[in-house]
């Protein structure tokens, strides 16, 4: 009895918390909206800026918990992928149920990713069936879960400690440690690096852009993305013949698929290779910079918690990661997660917060407010390294985690952590100090100082 009483008490205190945290950000927003209206340009120019910081889309999501939780809208916010509207998902639990059921809620990619693959799909864009389980079961083997302990992680552990022992002091983030380290990653353990360095992060970063945030299609990209796709399959049946011409010893993925190749695995064509390996090449770089970048950037803002992650990263303690998780809590390199909807159907059935979702609608599973949910995250207003992993929905959910989620997992706090160690690690003065993304939606530059 005492016991029910406690949790009728609990749940009612959360609700007007919820509640209260709602209307305080509707009241923040109505502020931010004064000050854009009063500025030049007026409102209509400048409350789009203001919104697509991530400070202000939580504000956004803080707004909908608490009086719309999930939100049917007839208008289209993706021109990139076919759709008739879009439902707005801001709680845990349903965002989490709208990505585990893939047989109502289809991943939208593989129009996109026949296009830069010239013909096949990709299995990050096909739903459940033979196909997919041919082509994730083969790089499984190819890419295993083993080697990141044994292969990746110290690798890019002694590449990091290096590059920040050269840097003198002075570091561009993204430009000479975190695009860094996952291209060598591409080079030594993919076996497919590209003709340069240069070249192959501008494909990967292109192409990622392309497919997963170019919600508006902007045409020019199109031509872009197009041209480096096509440079991008030039190199890899090139990079697969030589190596099969060429054998070597190595123990990367190129050679691990040749061998499943010679064993007549399903899938394992030069051709399949070749566009799982695209698919791959895709993901790592770009997703790995973008959320170093982010995780400093929030800890840069946190100077209590940069110094505690400080400390941490100096004397090797296991909380060390932890800081790096929750700073990306905050600010997460991947906000929404979208899927549509295969068929007419419901989210949050029987539940005050229900929705009914039509056939082609596009369904954003709003992670970045999932993460916030005071219903399934305690404190989520506070900055806590204690929270449970699974409160980190960073890499997706469901069938379509990101494949390389246990490789993100090591490799970007190896990564920050000898930046992390400095002493007085601190922006550089000015503009140069704050994150440069230039006309893309990734950090291009961001350069820190520390003492040596």
């Amino acid at each position: 009895m005492i016991s029910a009483v406690r949790n009728i008490g609990g749940t009612i205190l959360a609700v007007l918390m919820v509640w209260g945290e709602g209307l305080r950000a509707a009241a923040q927003l109505a502020g931010i909206a004064f000050k854009a209206s009063r500025a030049e340009g007026g409102l209509k120019q400048n409350i789009g800026t203001e919104l697509k910081t991530v400070s202000g889309q939580r504000k956004v999501f803080e707004v909908l918990r608490a009086f719309l939780p999930n939100l049917s809208l007839k208008r289209k916010l993706v021109k990139s992928y076919d759709n008739t509207g879009t439902v707005i998902i801001t709680r845990s639990n349903d965002c989490l149920d709208v990505l585990a059921r893939n047989e109502d809620f289809e991943v939208v990619y593989g129009s996109r990713m026949r296009k830069l693959t010239d013909g096949d799909n990709f299995f990050l864009g096909m739903q459940p069936g033979w196909d997919y389980t041919r082509d994730t079961s083969a790089m499984r083997l190819a890419a295993r879960h083993t080697d990141v302990a044994e292969i990746v992680l110290p690798r890019a552990q002694l590449m990091a400690s290096d590059i920040v022992e050269r840097s003198h002091g002075k570091i561009d983030l993204p430009a000479q440690l975190s695009l860094q380290v996952p291209w060598d990653m591409t080079n030594t353990y993919f076996g497919t690096g590209g003709p340069d360095a240069a070249t192959m992060k501008d494909w990967t970063s292109t192409l990622f852009w392309y497919l997963f945030e170019d919600l508006p299609a902007d045409p020019e990209l199109d031509a872009k993305a197009m041209n480096c796709a096509a440079g991008l399959r030039d190199y890899l049946d090139a990079a697969i013949a030589d190596r099969k011409a060429n054998p070597t010893d190595a123990e990367d993925i190129l050679n691990r698929c040749l061998a499943q190749q010679r064993a007549d695995t399903p899938g394992m064509s030069d051709l399949g290779i070749r566009n799982n390996i695209l698919g791959l090449l895709i993901g790592a770089i770009p997703t790995i910079s973008k959320a170093c970048c982010y995780a400093m950037d929030e800890l840069l803002n946190r100077p209590e918690e940069l110094e505690r992650a400080h400390r941490a990263a100096l004397t090797n303690d296991a909380s060390y990661e932890n800081y790096i998780w929750e700073a990306l809590r905050f600010y997460p390199h991947n906000p929404v997660i979208y899927r549509r909807a295969t068929r007419d159907t419901t989210v949050a059935r029987s539940s005050f917060r229900q929705v009914n979702v039509k056939k082609g609608q596009m369904v954003f599973a709003a992670t970045v407010s999932a993460m916030f949910d005071r219903y399934a995250v305690e404190a989520p207003q506070e900055f806590r390294i204690n929270r449970p992993f699974e409160t980190y929905i960073i890499w997706g959910y469901g069938m379509h985690i990101c494949f390389g989620a246990a490789i993100n997992k090591a490799v970007i706090p190896a990564i920050l952590k000898p930046l992390l160690a400095q002493k007085n690690l601190r922006r550089a003065p000015g503009p140069a100090g704050q994150i440069d993304t230039g006309p893309t939606p990734h950090p291009q530059h961001f350069h820190l100082e520390f003492d040596t």
